[in-house]
């Protein structure tokens, strides 16, 4: 695989296992992504998934949010260290902290989350359990770009699950993650393929 370019460079956010972590880490060795990870970093020491970052050679911080007054000045301090890396495209795998404007206005349209429900379905907490409440026979993963809205960015890219009887929000969210773990390094190749542009206003699919 070719050095990645500037503009290759990743930042990932964590606050606990960091499953979606190493399937990043896994695509980029295996050369299906053509990126780097320039930092990992997670609000919480004792994350597990800072352990993989360790065991790739990835720099790794730890940002304590409850060492702030503020979630502004939280984020003002992860901005400041991305920001001297370099960092062009920020993935958020895990990270339980919902980011202010000030985050999302220094990375326009280079934030990327992954949830386990195909949005517009189901956002926010538990939307396994969502699904299973409403009778869905279809749930899913989607990829989409962070905006100021919870859950309400342009979609980059979604796969579908089928939900089966007597499906528990573990056993659904097992198979969900699984396909996460596609998923994501797949949504990251497509952003980066593109130019990073301002952010469409209303919902759209990433061209």
């Amino acid at each position: 695989m070719n050095t990645p370019s500037r503009s290759n460079t990743l930042a990932i956010l964590i606050s606990g296992r960091g499953s979606n972590l190493q399937s990043i880490i896994d695509a980029i060795a295996a050369g299906r992504l053509d990126a780097s990870i320039a930092v990992v970093i997670s609000n919480r020491a004792d994350a597990p998934g800072l352990g993989y970052a360790v065991r790739a050679g990835i720099e790794t911080l730890v940002l304590d949010h409850q060492a702030y007054r503020s979630r502004e000045d939280y984020d003002r301090a992860l901005v400041a260290e991305l920001q001297v890396r370099r960092v062009n495209l920020v993935c958020l795998a895990g990270f339980m902290r919902l980011l202010s404007p000030v985050f999302v206005d220094a990375f326009p349209n280079r934030i990327l989350n992954i949830h386990p429900s195909l949005l517009p379905k189901y956002p926010g907490l538990h939307p396994q359990q969502q699904a299973l409440d409403d009778g869905a026979t279809v749930s899913g993963a989607t990829v989409h770009v962070v905006n100021k809205e919870l859950d309400a960015g342009p979609i980059v890219l979604q796969r579908e699950v089928p939900v089966i009887p007597g499906d528990t929000s573990d056993t659904l969210a097992t198979r969900i993650l699984a396909v996460e773990h596609q998923l994501y390094p797949d949504a990251i190749a497509k952003v980066l393929l593109r130019p990073l542009g301002p952010a469409p206003k209303r919902r759209t699919h990433v061209p």
